[in-house]
């Protein structure tokens, strides 16, 4: 939201500048993001006039004028200076740019140079190099009796500073100069003037009837027409305020509407009748209805949007941007005014769907004041009557906006205990008054009355926050927070603490860690099930559903870092997946590219493969206190769609509960994501991590084995559908009394080993605790180990 200084006046009586202004704002919680000068890069520009101009004598196209620029530049003496534009004669006054001046428009240093063989003192500009228009035919005119010498900033009135402010959604009011006038009048700086509001009584019913048949999405629709205006240009004083605020002169009918909607912050829209047929209505849009919008684009409508329109078919998308051919022209003569009310849900919703943005939706969405359609239609009225003439017709009323007077229980000591700043009764009541609020005082309590254009207030914490801001925040003391003596007790719970170690561990094994947005598109969702919940108000479709896995968004970063020439990608994230049940806690990695990059010892580059996937999900489970010893490797849940069909797998504590999966993505999973190479992943299911037990007594120290343990190789012929993990985990719990260990150290298939089984060699380490075993103990030890693979199909190889 910008406005100008002397826009701000027009408001607020009182001696104040612009430092005033900007400090004042960032008290009271309107932040300023900054302040420009229109004056600044105008400096070095002077009204002059042309004395001469004769043709150049080596340019056909060029001329050289000789200019006065007052007494004094070069003492007083013109100054040569070789012009192009066409329009340049002797006698005009314009403006001219000094040596040493920048240009708006380019950012170009005039300098003093010879142009064709004549030195030029400068340039005579047009209003698209001041950035002042978009004509470029010619040099400007100024009228014969401007001063010449007089800095042009301050001629043309361009010394007015440009505030921007960020207005938050929930104060619609300040969305126009009058609500920032009625803040800082609250505030203490200055007085707000009385709004002036004409009476105009109108003569006869309008020439085109309105109604609403949309009370829904449009309760309210006023509106009178006007004969015999004269669509001209908007007068110098209405132009420069738009210009400065960014809006640009279209003509005055249009600057008309454009400036209440800033002033005031009330949109409005006027029609030229020429173009109307039968009645204008605001109505339900047919499904499939089209409408060209202002902005030169055809938009397809449905049910649920609310239009204006007549007879022939749709104007207006309601409340958000007009139609093009109902615009007014410089031809119009008879015009519709239109100051309507309608609900912000619908306008916000109907923009959203089309992708339409305005400032009037700007306004329409935070809601507009219901109760200022009479006051707003006046105001339009007299603007148009003082700029373009023509007669009035009376208003008409179709429905009726929310009139509803929102009333609030108060205690002022709240101000205090909720706030911070105890505030005098009676100053809160100033405050209250002067931004509208009613205040009856009932025994020591206060009914607070809402004025209409506050939708925002709600309850008592409301009225504390505009008694608070006005007074300033920065007078609210600074008091520590309570705390217990002694050591503070650990806040974090088992399951962050249990991240935390996992952060840790991914990032000691060499992962990085990535954030990515909990939102991803419904294209990115469909290869994992699809999002179950989507939002409804999404800030774009590419962050539409909430992610049903981690996945989506780690290939994607996967994607950039591959773009910007990452050779060896190794990324891991820890956030919620959220399925129809319920969000649940997930760590997921990907591995991409070079395992090991080339070198003279080991060759050429190694890719990551399904194992590297498999030692880090091992890894990260026993760092999470998962059994990872007893987990069964089983196959994976959705080969096919995620997951390469026999690269892949999940460890499993028994046959339901999954806890990790793990293995290379499916090709077209990481083609679709635009992913080169073959991709590793892995997804841990943290909830699924049984919990540890509550803590009993402590656990003795460790203290090492007296004896030495005594470790023995078998090797056995096995189905080669027997995993070895399920062999090594069989064999461990064969004799738990005295095995402590079990691990494979070779597979082998080929010559000596039957089709269809394979060769497995695991090494079991025996460890005594009494005394050292004697050979019998470790034969039946060994068979107890023979019998236990025995069970899987597995015999101990001659």
């Amino acid at each position: 939201m910008k406005i100008t200084l002397d826009w701000l006046k027009e408001h607020l009586d009182g001696a104040f500048d612009v430092a005033d202004v900007v400090a004042t704002l960032n008290r009271i919680g309107h932040e300023v993001e900054g302040v420009e000068n229109p004056a600044e890069k105008l400096a070095g520009f002077r009204v002059a006039r042309v004395l001469t101009a004769e043709k150049h004598p080596q340019a056909d196209k060029l001329q050289v004028l000789t200019v006065e620029a007052g007494p004094d530049i070069n003492a007083g003496a013109p100054l040569t200076v070789v012009c192009g534009a066409p329009n340049a004669r002797a006698g005009l006054v314009g403006v001219l740019g000094l040596p040493g001046a920048v240009v708006p428009a380019n950012g170009m240093e005039l300098k003093v140079a010879a142009v064709r063989g004549v030195e030029s003192n400068g340039m005579m500009c047009s209003t698209r190099e001041l950035e002042l228009g978009d004509d470029h035919d010619g040099i400007i005119e100024l009228p014969a009796d401007a001063p010449i010498g007089t800095s042009f900033a301050e001629y043309s009135g361009a010394g007015d500073p440009v505030i921007d402010i960020s207005i938050t959604p929930n104060r619609q009011d300040c969305m126009g100069v009058r609500g920032i006038a009625r803040d800082l009048a609250a505030a203490g700086l200055g007085t707000l003037k009385p709004l002036d509001v004409p009476t105009i009584a109108g003569e006869g019913a309008p020439a085109t009837e309105i109604a609403t048949h949309d009370p829904e999405g449009c309760p309210a629709f006023y509106g009178r027409t006007i004969g015999g205006v004269t669509n001209g240009t908007a007068p110098e004083w209405m132009r420069r305020r738009l210009e400065a605020v960014g809006q640009r002169s279209i003509s005055a009918l249009v600057d008309i509407s454009n400036y209440v909607m800033f002033d005031l912050g009330r949109p409005s829209h006027i029609y030229d009748r020429a173009q109307l047929t039968g009645a204008l209505v605001a109505r339900r849009a047919k499904d499939g209805e089209k409408v060209v919008a202002l902005n030169g684009k055809e938009y397809v409508l449905t049910d649920t949007m609310t239009v204006i329109a007549d007879d022939h078919g749709v104007h207006d998308v309601a409340g958000i941007m007009g139609g093009e051919h109902s615009g007014c022209s410089e031809t119009t003569t008879d015009v519709l005014i239109e100051v309507a009310y309608f609900t912000p849900e619908r306008i916000a919703l109907t923009g959203q769907a089309l992708a339409l943005t305005s400032d009037a939706r700007s306004r329409f969405e935070r809601g507009v004041d219901p109760a200022f359609l009479d006051d707003a239609t006046a105001i339009v009225t007299g603007h148009v009557l003082a700029i373009c003439g023509g007669t009035p017709s009376a208003m008409t009323h179709a429905g009726a906006p929310p009139a509803d007077v929102k009333t609030i229980d108060y205690d002022p000591t709240l101000s205090a205990t909720l706030g911070g700043i105890a505030i005098a009764p009676e100053r809160q009541k100033d405050i209250l008054a002067a931004l509208g609020f009613g205040v009856i005082e009932q025994g020591g309590r206060w009914q607070v009355s809402v004025p209409s254009w506050r939708r925002d207030i709600d309850g008592p914490a409301d009225i504390v926050e505009e008694v608070t801001r006005i007074t300033g925040f920065d007078a609210i003391a600074s008091v520590p927070l309570p705390r217990t003596d002694g050591v503070a007790k650990p806040t974090a719970t088992p399951e962050q603490l249990t991240e935390r170690r996992l952060r840790r561990a991914a990032a000691a094994t060499g992962f990085d860690e990535a954030v990515t947005w909990s939102f991803i598109s419904e294209r990115d969702a469909a290869p994992f099930g699809g999002g179950t919940w989507s939002l409804a108000n999404p800030i774009s479709e590419d962050l539409k559903v909430m992610r049903p896995s981690l996945l989506p968004g780690l290939l994607a970063a996967v994607q950039r870092n591959q773009n910007r020439g990452a050779g060896s990608i190794r990324l891991f994230e820890i956030g919620r997946r959220y399925l129809a049940d319920a969000e649940h806690p997930t760590l997921a990695i990907v591995m991409a590219g070079d395992k090991r990059a080339r070198g003279w010892q080991a060759g050429k580059a190694a890719p990551f493969d399904a194992f590297d996937a498999k030692a880090a999900a091992l890894a990260l489970l026993e760092a999470a206190g998962a059994p990872a010893d007893r987990l069964q490797v089983m196959e994976a849940v959705q080969t096919g769609s995620i997951w390469h069909p026999g690269q892949s797998a999940t460890l499993r504590l028994g046959p339901k509960a999954v806890l990790a999966e793990f293995g290379a993505l499916h090709p077209l999973l990481t083609r679709a994501f635009d992913v080169d190479g073959p991709v590793m992943a892995v997804q841990i299911f943290l909830d699924a991590i049984p919990a540890k037990r509550a803590s009993g007594p402590a656990r003795a120290a460790f203290t090492p084995p007296a004896l030495q343990s005594v470790r023995r190789d078998f090797a056995f012929l096995a189905p080669s559908t027997l995993t070895a993990a399920e062999l090594v985990r069989t064999i461990r719990g064969a004799d738990k009394a005295s095995i402590v260990d079990a691990r494979l150290f070779d597979r082998f298939t080929g010559q000596g080993v039957p089709e269809g089984q394979v060769s497995l060699a695991v090494e079991v380490e025996l460890q005594p605790v009494e005394k050292s075993f004697a050979e019998a103990e470790l034969k039946a030890i060994a068979d107890k180990v023979v019998a236990a693979a025995a069970k899987l199909g597995a015999t101990l190889r001659g």
